[in-house]
């Protein structure tokens, strides 16, 4: 299956991306471009919502690392939600889940982000 990625900034400084599909050697420049320019603009946190991520290789993890990477280097934050059980597994192979912000809703993002800029002031 191809991969489709839609991008939108949600808040000031903080974009979702939903990739769609599979994520992999083949497909991961398709994620890598949009994410290059989202990084661009400085942003404070990127979301991926990977609820329609059906599969992921090393090169679609690659591609989350590296942003991960960017945004800290900018004091900026990734964060997933809607990890998919085959995508979650994945993550604890690879031992990459527990430096990584996971939340199981639209919701609970929310509400850890309001929480965090209320601590801000």
């Amino acid at each position: 299956m191809p991969l489709k990625v839609n991008s939108a900034e949600t808040r000031p400084g903080v974009f979702t991306v939903s990739p769609i599909g599979n994520l992999d050697a083949n497909t991961y420049k398709v994620l890598q471009d949009p994410v290059e320019s989202i990084l661009k603009q400085l942003p404070d946190v990127i979301i991926f919502d990977l609820e329609y991520l059906d599969y992921i290789s090393s090169m679609g993890v690659r591609v989350l690392l590296k942003t991960k990477k960017a945004l800290q280097n900018n004091n900026g934050k990734i964060m997933f939600i809607h990890l998919q059980p085959q995508i979650r597994k994945v993550f604890d192979i690879l031992n990459a889940l527990p430096t990584l912000q996971v939340f199981t809703s639209i919701q609970e993002l929310d509400d850890y982000l309001d929480a965090m800029q209320k601590a801000a002031r």
